[in-house]
């Protein structure tokens, strides 16, 4: 039978699991809780005030720019290869 948390534990494993960066698995695991219930706090809690709008526009802009970096980044490895290994 599963541990039963607190309301203030859950309301906080929501704010972590959206605002940190952190993948879902990842807080899951480091607050020893299932993925699935994570995901289930986070569809019940997500419209109350556990996190604020200006947070989540945060969090939003965080993941927007760390997928530009990583597509930055892609691309400079690729503009580094000498161009013979660039062709088929």
């Amino acid at each position: 039978m599963g541990l039963n948390r607190t309301d203030e534990f859950r309301a906080d494993a929501v704010h972590i699991a959206l605002t940190s960066g952190l993948t879902r698995k990842q807080v899951a695991d480091d607050l020893g809780v299932g993925v699935s219930t994570l995901n289930k706090w986070i569809t019940l809690h997500r419209d109350t005030d556990v996190v604020s709008k200006e947070d989540l526009d945060l969090a939003r802009e965080n993941e927007r720019l760390r997928r530009e970096v990583r597509l930055l980044k892609e691309e400079r490895e690729i503009l580094k290869r000498p161009p013979s290994s660039l062709r088929a």
